[in-house]
């Protein structure tokens, strides 16, 4: 579909990081977050429609539009007009490469938990991913590390170490400062959202949860500094599926992202959103409340 409006009386919006105009035909915001698009739609405060255009993963961000109450449409610039976007599917998990399955028990053995996600096997220690199986040539081989930089130091200067216990060192260095009652370290600023999940897999009932288990996310952090919600599927205490998204800091995507993991997670499940106290923002709340299927936000503290 292609818009063919006319010119219209519109006015500029403050939008920082894109760009937003309200007018007679609803509030237009070039962006790439859909959060951030809600967001100021509904500090605006116009009953009209909103429109999103996007300059990359518009299917993305129709899809994710598709889960509210009231969707935004989403455009594509194509030249000098807009094409109307329609929600893009879910992508499929892929597999583990042959072989690589057989490292969860050398992790789990170090005391590091197997996570898989997008077609990688990780180990981590309180949501920190501290190793890597890797695949060269067609041979899995495992990688210790927190981060691809650690892993490549790692390899160069204890290339003469056993693997296991290169493992077993960094399992124990994480353990040591990935506390909140620990001396200021680095490691204490990254991946905070996994952290905050891996409470919440440790300590269900936190969340109403009977089990739960790490979900991908449907779209992979950049890297391990970056905020990113971090997903976990299972039942609560009445046997119902659920879905609970864990977030550390202020996210205007949290929503869209969490409610694109529970459309992955395939069960129609009731979804939580695990914040700390802190960061139960007025938006978060606004933007749960107004998904078709409203999510409820827990705060919880990483412990």
């Amino acid at each position: 579909m292609t818009s063919t409006a006319g010119p219209m009386d519109r006015r500029s919006v403050a939008f920082p990081g894109g760009a937003a105009l309200e007018g007679d035909d609803g509030v237009w915001v070039l962006t790439d977050s859909l959060g951030g698009a809600l967001a100021v739609h509904r500090r605006i405060g116009r009953p009209g429609p909103l429109h999103v255009v996007a300059e990359r993963d518009a299917g993305l961000l129709a899809r994710r539009a598709s889960q509210f109450a009231t969707p935004p449409t989403v455009w594509w610039v194509a030249g000098t007009t807009l094409e109307r976007v329609e929600p893009e599917p879910l992508p499929a998990p892929p597999p583990l490469p042959p072989g690589v399955a057989a490292y969860a028990d050398v992790l789990a053995a170090a005391g590091a938990d197997p996570v898989v996600e997008h077609g990688r096997l990780v180990g981590e220690v309180l949501g920190l991913e501290v190793a890597r199986v890797v695949v060269e040539d067609g041979t899995p081989h495992l990688e210790v590390g927190v981060g691809r930089f650690d892993r490549e130091a790692h390899a160069l200067l204890s290339m003469d170490e056993p693997t296991e216990a290169r493992l077993h060192a960094v399992v124990e260095l994480v353990r040591r400062y990935r506390r909140l009652d620990a001396e200021p370290h680095p490691l204490q600023r990254l991946a905070l959202a996994r952290w905050l999940r891996a409470r919440l897999l440790a300590e269900p009932r936190l969340v109403g949860a009977d089990h739960l288990a790490p979900l991908a996310p449907t779209v992979e952090a950049p890297d391990l500094r970056t905020p990113w919600p971090a997903p976990a599927t299972g039942i609560d205490v009445d046997g119902g599926p659920l879905v609970v998204v864990a977030s550390v800091g202020i996210d205007l995507d949290l929503v869209p992202a969490a409610a694109d993991a529970r459309l992955a997670d395939g069960r129609d499940a009731r979804l939580v959103l695990a914040v700390p106290p802190q960061d139960a923002h007025p938006v978060t709340l606004a933007l749960a409340a107004a998904l078709a299927q409203p999510a409820e936000v827990v705060t919880v503290d990483r412990g």
